[in-house]
């Protein structure tokens, strides 16, 4: 679809992220950074901001990861063919690496919101003719780790050529670009040649948002490889502001020209301002999207109950409302096809009456998915002929330590099993499609991570959004849900009155010994008892009011984007 001259000059807002999740067979995210971007686009889209996306095309993708016998992970690259579902855009521009001018194309893809509004995102790609081989293969991979060379140059074409790339196709009236976290930093490198060198006007027209709040976490390139792959063409006062002792940060970067940075989350937003104390850092807590998240038979319900839900997900703050019959009918459906997926693809079948815990995320070592067989006798204990877990999650394929993790739990599993009939079971190849499955069909979601590790999480969100009520480390979004809603789920170990983690030392006992006694006091019974349960279940569904992309995005165009300026926008009040 071709987009008109009048579209482009009213666009004033390019989203620069280095994944973006708009379906889960399209290869162009790895975990929860790209899924929350798509979540943010289609939003928009709904809203009718005048955004548009620019992201990263990957022919080989993340991975497909199955697991061997012993429960070790095994990779393999996908290819898609961008070819049969894309437009190309018609003429390539130019990115120069090193002492080569890349040709850099794009495919687009278009996100439709409820009205009917067009976002288009643009996927850059090097697999243009003319290139050399080599060069084809630059954005090949998603976060490709083969070498530092590799990484920085994705990010040169993201960023560097993101901006370019807007311009040629006449985007002449971009305003804002927000960066979603230091991966399209570069964006400023070539704004600021754009611009003259003038850092101020750079500045007004960036906004950056962080995810990370370990500081290991944030991207870093040695000086001299800047060097080599800039060819000396990285303006001195911009490696200045990037300067890490000797490296150069791109959170540093995009945090020192911003007008405006934030956190996602009220913690992150605590923990950021002391990572950064020199820059003023808001929080926007992250949403996630209503109706993409919500499974089919509470679709039904809340249309039935509130039609215009979708586009006024206040409403859901009276989920209280809803009949108990209508609840326990939709989660047992939710349930069943969960466990009907599950029977076809594991060979440790899962039981519908018992009661069903899902972990479901990336398998980064800080988010802990062992901390549950911390005493495996005593949880085998109190599990026996009542709970059962399903687990599902991919480790990078250089973190050892992920899958490690991963190869834990199929252990783990193993000796629960033979010694207390409790079952386990780890789903391969977790993507979109999986964790709509799981979000919604679960009866309650586990969430384990370091405390003040996770940034904000949003795959809670989604469970109780379909009446999954969280089980969790008061962490990242959860802090603000459980303060919200004490009835919506539980805690694992201390809140936040400490700003400190109780330690390394301990806090595997702490949290491992109060997830142990929530579950057996407290949960287990709650759950014997069918309208305690169902009034949780409905406690949980009130939490999307608050925790979805529409409010979400509402607050990025007020405080970030500043399109309360602009009162044709007439969604964003």
């Amino acid at each position: 679809m071709e987009i008109n001259e009048s579209f482009k000059n009213d666009t004033t807002v390019a989203y620069i992220s280095m994944e973006i999740g708009v379906d889960s067979n399209i290869p162009t995210y790895s975990g929860g950074l790209g899924v929350l971007s798509g979540d943010t686009v289609r939003s928009a889209a709904d809203l009718e901001l005048p955004v548009v996306g620019i992201c990263l095309c990957y022919s080989s993708g993340y991975f497909y990861q199955f697991f061997n016998e012993f429960g070790d992970q095994k990779e393999r690259e996908i290819e898609w063919n961008f070819f049969y579902e894309f437009e190309r855009v018609p003429e390539p521009i130019t990115v120069k690496i090193e002492d080569k001018d890349v040709k850099v194309s794009a495919w687009q893809y278009n996100v439709i919101g409820q009205s009917g509004h067009l976002l288009p995102i643009y996927l850059l790609t090097t697999d243009v003719e003319g290139n050399e081989d080599w060069m084809k293969q630059m954005t090949g991979s998603l976060y490709d780790s083969t070498s530092k060379w590799n990484r920085i140059v994705q990010e040169m074409i993201l960023g560097i050529g993101g901006v370019k790339l807007l311009k040629s196709l006449g985007y002449n009236n971009i305003q804002t670009y927000h960066l979603n976290e230091g991966h399209g930093s570069f964006a400023m490198v070539e704004l600021y040649n754009m611009l003259n060198g003038d850092i101020e006007k750079v500045k007004e027209k960036m906004v950056f948002t962080t995810h990370t709040p370990v500081p290991a976490g944030h991207d870093r390139f040695k000086q001299e490889l800047v060097d080599k792959v800039f060819k000396k063409r990285m303006p001195s006062k911009i490696k200045k502001l990037a300067d890490d002792n000797g490296e150069f940060n791109m959170t540093y970067l995009g945090m020192a020209l911003s007008r405006y940075r934030n956190g996602v989350a009220k913690k992150h937003g605590d923990i950021s301002r002391k990572m950064f104390p020199q820059y003023e850092i808001d929080h926007i807590t992250n949403g996630v999207h209503l109706p993409f998240w919500c499974s089919k038979p509470f679709r039904k319900i809340f249309s039935r109950k509130w039609p215009n839900w979708r586009s006024n997900p206040q409403l859901l703050e009276n989920a209280i409302e809803l009949d108990d019959l209508d609840i326990f009918d939709a989660h047992i459906e939710n349930k069943f096809n969960l466990i009907s997926y599950q029977k076809g693809h594991s060979w440790n079948l899962l039981d519908e009456e018992l009661i069903t815990f899902g972990f479901a995320r990336r398998f980064a070592t800080y988010k802990r998915a062992v901390l549950i067989f911390h005493e495996i006798d005593r949880l085998g204990k109190i599990c026996k002929n009542a709970v059962q877990f399903i687990f599902a999650g991919k480790a990078h394929p250089k973190d050892q330590m992920g899958k490690d993790y991963i190869k834990e739990i199929h252990e783990a599993g193993e000796y629960l099993y033979n010694n207390y009939g409790v079952k386990v079971v780890m789903m391969e190849n977790y993507n979109m499609d999986l964790s709509h499955m799981l979000v919604s069909g679960v009866d309650v979601w586990l969430n384990t991570p370091d405390r003040y590790r996770e940034a904000s999480g949003t795959s809670g969100m989604k469970a109780a959004l379909n009446g999954v009520p969280n089980f969790s480390v008061q962490d990242g979004w959860w802090l603000e849900g459980y303060k919200r809603n004490p009835l919506a789920g539980w805690v694992i170990g201390p809140d936040d009155s400490n700003p400190d983690d109780p330690g390394v030392s301990n806090s595997w006992d702490i949290d491992a010994n109060a997830f142990y006694e929530v579950l057996e006091n407290q949960i287990i019974p709650t759950y014997m008892n069918h309208d305690e349960w169902i009034f949780r279940q409905k406690n949980a569904i009130s939490l999307a009011a608050y925790f979805n992309t529409h409010r979400m995005i509402r607050e990025y165009a007020k405080k970030a984007y500043l399109l309360k300026k602009q009162t044709r926008w007439k969604y964003i009040s």
